[in-house]
């Protein structure tokens, strides 16, 4: 898949982007630029199929300013737009060695039918293609917010103390050494060991156990738990990004790296693939001239660019990859962590699963639904006041 200026990265179909596109994003910065961002994306979309919808309306009334060379920089103008992030993806991947991949084909197949004139279906297919890209795009993005959102809860500030007093300050700003305080229910944001003699934490983020757990002075303190009872003080130990809860967000995060099965066959198999389907259009274009009596030259490049388009791997190979991507988003807006496609294939397998009650089938918190008392209510509530008071 090209690449798009609001940073939604995704694999491709036979050219592995990983190494590039996995990154995490630790910094706290808000996204409020996103509308902007997601229109930029989708904006040379928009315009080609302005031009393309007007430019076929101006065929059809047969307009007469419509003509020759207005025609062909009118299409252009709708093809470059849409066209540009493949061809330069292709003229890319060549360079690193790797010709045969579908921005080969796509830039073949919609050069081609500019070549013969074609302009209209040079422009649609190229802006299909776009368009299937941005649909494929926009779901990875909407599995990765998925994630994102269930694993990082981590607090944005934390109380650091500076100078003989203590400050409120975001924890990428806290260095190892420092001293933070964590006041009762508040969430420790970095790593650090106990400075206090002893204290409750919930650490159901981490592990997913309800139970407290009793941490004593000196024993280590993880982002992510929680301080149930009384303010203590902890000296970091990790900076936030090296921290135990952001190391776990960015494993989930890259967890398209672990790939199943299915999806390593498809991407072996997209390698042998795609450079048959460029030798067959070839073989379209110059055999039929040895056996086809009336053989136009013509007429068999564009059936040949026709083949280029129907045979490009890309709903084959992306299908596979994107449907593991998509169980993996679902999972996690339902609060199920995969690690990896690969342990999607395995749960497969499962018979029996065995999980503790609390804090895991249930939440473990209580609510009073109703009081009964031999007295009126409205007499209760005025002996409760009293004694708060």
């Amino acid at each position: 898949m090209h690449k798009y200026d609001n940073k939604v990265n995704v694999n491709c179909c036979s050219h592995d982007h990983q190494d590039e596109h996995n990154h995490n994003h630790d910094e706290e910065h808000d996204h409020d630029h996103g509308d902007a961002s997601a229109f930029k994306t989708y904006l040379p979309a928009i315009c080609s199929l302005a031009f393309l919808l007007l430019g076929i309306a101006f065929d059809y009334f047969k307009l007469s300013f419509f003509e020759n060379p207005v025609r062909v920089i009118w299409y252009l103008l709708a093809y470059v737009p849409v066209a540009y992030p493949v061809l330069k993806e292709a003229f890319s991947t060549i360079a690193k060695g790797e010709i045969f991949t579908e921005f080969l084909l796509m830039g073949l197949a919609t050069v081609g039918a500019l070549a013969l004139g074609e302009y209209p279906e040079a422009v649609a297919v190229m802006l299909f293609y776009t368009v299937g890209e941005l649909f494929q795009g926009a779901a990875v993005s909407g599995a990765k917010k998925n994630i994102k959102a269930l694993l990082d809860v981590r607090p944005e500030t934390a109380t650091v103390f500076r100078e003989g007093k203590y400050t409120v300050v975001k924890p990428a700003n806290i260095a190892i050494g420092e001293i933070i305080q964590l006041k009762a229910g508040e969430k420790s944001s970095l790593d650090g060991v106990l400075l206090t003699d002893s204290a409750s934490f919930n650490t159901a983020a981490l592990t997913g156990e309800s139970t407290p757990r009793k941490i004593k002075k000196g024993e280590q303190v993880l982002a992510g738990m929680l301080n149930l009872d009384k303010v203590v003080d902890v000296e970091v130990s990790k900076k936030f990004a090296d921290s135990a809860l952001s190391r776990i967000l960015e494993m989930v995060q890259s967890a398209t790296s672990r790939k199943a099965k299915t999806e390593l066959f498809i991407r072996k198999f997209a390698k042998i693939y795609t450079p048959i389907v460029f030798f067959l259009a070839v073989a379209l274009i110059i055999l039929p001239c040895f056996f086809v009596a009336d053989y136009q030259f013509k007429t068999w490049l564009y059936r040949s660019l026709v083949f280029l388009v129907i045979s490009c791997p890309c709903a084959l190979v992306i299908s596979i990859p994107l449907g593991y991507f998509g169980g993996i988003g679902a999972g996690s807006a339902n609060g199920i962590l995969f690690k990896g496609s690969s342990f999607l294939d395995i749960i497969t397998q499962i018979k029996t699963v065995v999980m503790d009650k609390t804090g895991t089938l249930t939440h473990g918190v209580f609510n009073v639904k109703t009081i009964k008392t031999a007295l009126q209510e409205d007499e209760f509530f005025k002996y409760l006041a009293s004694a708060e008071s």
